[in-house]
């Protein structure tokens, strides 16, 4: 299992009247930490997109438990519990507060597509080799 924790601070804009952060907007909190996690494997989705790879979103499933507000800086937990062998990736992610209480859960899936010809491919290989480690018994 791969996991990384990201820590952001809840900005004035991100927040609705009500003083909670606006739903929509866990999604861009999953991205950025989803950006991270691969970052700290020494790779990007830069360097995905030159190897001519993207990765669009094709499900995003949200649990909203407890609210966040301004100010609050949030850890946003970011797990894969499996090695991609297909064209899919599904990342599993957790926000929590600064007393560590569970705020949010959310689920993303995404595909690996080729950026020419949008069709289904598979992980580039770099990153599967940085991934591996963190997957015993996960084959070569």
């Amino acid at each position: 299992m791969f996991s990384h924790d990201n820590q952001l601070r809840v900005r004035y804009a991100e927040t609705d009247q009500m003083d909670v952060v606006y739903h929509g907007n866990y999604a861009q909190y999953f991205e950025a930490s989803r950006a991270e996690a691969i970052r700290q494997l020494g790779f990007t989705y830069k360097d995905m997109e030159a190897l001519g790879v993207v990765m669009p979103v094709v499900e995003l499933h949200v649990k909203f438990i407890r609210p966040a507000h301004y100010d609050d800086l949030l850890t946003i937990k970011t797990i894969l519990k499996e090695l991609p062998a297909d064209h899919r990736i599904e990342f599993h992610q957790e926000v929590y507060n600064e007393k560590q209480k569970l705020l949010t859960v959310g689920r993303v899936v995404l595909y690996f597509m080729n950026a020419a010809t949008k069709e289904k491919t598979i992980m580039p290989a770099v990153l599967q080799e940085r991934l591996k480690p963190f997957f015993p018994g996960s084959g070569d």
